[in-house]
């Protein structure tokens, strides 16, 4: 059990049978009545986020997400397989669990699978890839305006914004967060 009290960025909780998730708090002692921590907390599962205060006393299950590292492996009719890499178990994750940073993860490469209970409900592909540009225009002689990029197809298909200096065969290296060119590789 976690008090409200005790609210820090990252704190994971049972809230009405869902998992939130902290992402900012704020202890508030006004002039005039008692105390609350005013938050503003994500759900771990669908992603909406709610601002609410709390009394600092209430208490509050602690949730335990569990963050597995698994080897994505193929893609079968929407189902994505993905192997634990101990037990060589595989699991079937759904599309519509990955995310849109998943177009950036080509076969064998480790994600962070997220479950909570068993029930699996989001896929981390690692903060950098290294992927092969597989299609772009080419760049032009004194085509050196500053910031100036240009539309790449990388070799999982998906599509990004690359400096004019990028030829196709290139690696470069993506932030799956952002979907940003990083360099080359």
């Amino acid at each position: 059990m976690i008090s409200a009290g005790d609210f820090r960025n990252g704190v994971t909780f049972e809230l009405d049978g869902q998992v939130v998730q902290v992402i900012e708090f704020q202890h508030v002692k006004p002039g005039k009545g008692a105390a609350f921590v005013r938050t503003k907390y994500k759900n771990v599962i669908t992603g909406a986020v709610v601002e609410k205060s709390f009394n600092p006393n209430d208490k509050y299950p602690t949730a335990f997400i569990e963050r597995k590292d698994m080897e994505y492996s193929y893609e079968d009719g929407g189902l994505y397989y993905f192997m634990d890499t101990e037990t060589w178990e595989q699991i079937p994750i759904s599309a519509d669990i990955l995310g849109d940073s998943f177009k950036f993860v080509k076969e064998n490469m480790v994600c962070k699978i997220l479950s909570y209970k068993g029930n699996v409900f989001g896929v981390e592909p690692p903060n950098f890839v290294e992927l092969k540009v597989t299609k772009t225009d080419p760049g032009f002689k004194g085509d050196t305006a500053t910031n100036a990029t240009k539309p790449a197809t990388l070799e999982t298909g998906a599509e990004i914004k690359v400096p004019l200096f990028i030829d196709e065969g290139e690696v470069i290296q993506i932030d799956t967060r952002t979907g940003e060119y990083m360099g080359r590789a």
